[in-house]
C-alpha cells in the first residue's frame, strides 16, 4: 500500500518486525475501508489522466514545485471536458455527475500518493475556484434527471402470477415474482436480491442475501413467535408466521440487522411464503446454504442468477400489462428497480405508518427516504384544500397589542368593496 521500507531502514530486528506488523495491518484496513468498485474506478481515471498529462508535459500529480496555477487548472479543465464528451467512454456526452466522478477519483488518487489533493483549493475541502464554476455551467445545460417513481403492489403481484403459470413461465420467471414480492414487502435494494455485475467480494459494499440470511418463524399453541428449524419441511415453511432477513455488510454501513415481516393472509402473494417458495427451491438443487436468494436452475439444470436486468424487464413489463400510463399516469421509463423499494415505502406512508418505522424498515440513516414518498402523486394533497379553507382566526402578537389581522383587512376600503361585490 505505502512504501514503509524508508521508515524502517534504521531499525533493527526484532523492533523492524514489529514496525512492520503495524503497517501491514494498517494497509490491510485501508484495503478493506475501499469499496472495490470505487477503487477500479479511481484507477482507471488516474490511468486516463496520467496519459492526459504526458503530451503537455507535465507531472500529474500537478503540485506547486512543479506546475503553475494557471497550469494546473488549464490541465485539470481540459480532462474534465475530454471526460465530458464521453472519450473515455462510448463516445457520447455524459452528465456532469460522471466528470465529477472522475475528478474526484484523480484527486483521491493524488492525496493518497502525495498527501495534496490537487483539484482542490491548497489546504482545504472547496473545489478550485474555475473547475466549480465550469461544472456548474454544465449542471445548467444537463437535462433534469428522471426520477423513478413508485409502483403499487399491483406491479408485484403481476410479476408473480407470470411466474406463477407453471404452463408458460420458466424458472427464471417464477425466481423474478417471488423476488418482486420480496423487495417490495422487505424495501430492498436491487443489489441486495439480484446479480447486478461483479461477484468479486468487495466489489460493492451491499451485498446479495443468501439462503444463510433467512429464518422463518411460526406461533404456538400459546401464540408465541418461535424459530422454525433449518430442516423445516416445505410445508412448515409455507405456513410460518414470519420471515427474517439479516443483513450482513448494506450500502450506509449497516450489518448484522434484522428485517422481520409477517405473513399477510395471500396465499400466493405474501413475502413469507414467497421467500419459503425460494427456500424450498434452493433446497431442491443444493445444501449450501451461502447460496444466493437470486440463483436458480434453468430448464437444462444450469445454475443462473436472476439479475437487475431480469428484475427490470418484468416491472417494465407488468407496468404496460396494467397500463401505468393510462390510469396512473405513469410512464414506463419512470418505473425501475428502484420503484419497488420507493413503492414500499410509499405504501407504508399512505397506509398511516410513523416515518420512524418506515426509516428503520428500509435502513436509512437520514430522512433521505422521504424522496420515496413521492409529492406528484395525487394522495400527495389529498385533503388539503379542505383543510385549507377553514378560518382560524389567528392574531398577531408581534406588536404592542393583538391584532385581528381579519377585522383589520376587512376594514380597508379596497378589501371591504371587494368582499362586498363577491357577496352580492
Amino acid at each position: 500500500m505505502f512504501d514503509g521500507e524508508g521508515v524502517l531502514e534504521p531499525l533493527q530486528h526484532p523492533l523492524r518486525d514489529l514496525y512492520k506488523a503495524d503497517f501491514d495491518l494498517a494497509d490491510e484496513a485501508i484495503r478493506t475501508g475501499r469499496v472495490e468498485e470505487t477503487t477500479r474506478n479511481r484507477e482507471k481515471y488516474w490511468e486516463h489522466w496520467v496519459g492526459y498529462c504526458k503530451p503537455l508535459g507535465l507531472d500529474p500529480y500537478v503540485d506547486a514545485a512543479t506546475t503553475t496555477f494557471q497550469q494546473r487548472v488549464r490541465a485539470i479543465s481540459g480532462f474534465a471536458a475530454r471526460v465530458r464528451t464521453g472519450y473515455y467512454g462510448n463516445r457520447k456526452r455524459v452528465a456532469v455527475g460522471t466528470v465529477r466522478s472522475a475528478l474526484t477519483a484523480i484527486g483521491q488518487k493524488a492525496a493518497m500518493d502525495r498527501g495534496i489533493n490537487p483539484i482542490h483549493v491548497d489546504g482545504g475541502k472547496q473545489l478550485l475556484f474555475p473547475i466549480q464554476l465550469m461544472l456548474d455551467g454544465w449542471r445548467k445545460v444537463d437535462p433534469p434527471t428522471t426520477k423513478k417513481l413508485p409502483v403499487e403492489v399491483d406491479i408485484v403481484e403481476c410479476m408473480a402470477n407470470m411466474g406463477r403459470d407453471k404452463s408458460t413461465a420458466s424458472a427464471c420467471d417464477r425466481r423474478v415474482g417471488d423476488l418482486g414480492l420480496v423487495a417490495f414487502y422487505y424495501l430492498l435494494r436491487v443489489g441486495e436480491y439480484a446479480a447486478t455485475g461483479s461477484r468479486k467480494v468487495n466489489a460493492k459494499q451491499t451485498t446479495q442475501f443468501r439462503w444463510e440470511d433467512v429464518t422463518f418463524f411460526y406461533k404456538d399453541g400459546k401464540n408465541k413467535l418461535k424459530r422454525l428449524p433449518v430442516n423445516a419441511s416445505p410445508q412448515q415453511l409455507l405456513q410460518a408466521s414470519g420471515a427474517t432477513l439479516r443483513l450482513t455488510n448494506q450500502k450506509n454501513g449497516w450489518k448484522n440487522v434484522c428485517i422481520h415481516q409477517q405473513a399477510n393472509g395471500e396465499k400466493y402473494h405474501c413475502p413469507v411464503r414467497a421467500l419459503a417458495r425460494i427456500i424450498i427451491d434452493l433446497k431442491d438443487v443444493t445444501t449450501d446454504r451461502s447460496t444466493f436468494l437470486s440463483t436458480y436452475c434453468d430448464e437444462s439444470g444450469t445454475s443462473r442468477d436472476v439479475t437487475d436486468k431480469d428484475m427490470r424487464r418484468a416491472i417494465k413489463f407488468a407496468a404496460v400489462y396494467l397500463d401505468y400510463p393510462g390510469t396512473r399516469g405513469i410512464a414506463v421509463e419512470e418505473v425501475d428497480t428502484h420503484s419497488l423499494r420507493a413503492g414500499g415505502a410509499n405504501a407504508l406512508h399512505l397506509s398511516g405508518v410513523s416515518d420512524t418505522k418506515i426509516q428503520k424498515m428500509g435502513r436509512w440513516r437520514s430522512d433521505t427516504f422521504k424522496e420515496y414518498i413521492s409529492d406528484s402523486l395525487s394522495t400527495a394533497t389529498d385533503g388539503l384544500s379542505t383543510l385549507m379553507k377553514h378560518k382560524f382566526n389567528f392574531v398577531s402578537i408581534a406588536g404592542k397589542r393583538l391584532t385581528d389581522i381579519t377585522d383589520d383587512t376587512l376594514s380597508l376600503d379596497y378589501d371591504a368593496a371587494t368582499v362586498t361585490a363577491q357577496a352580492a
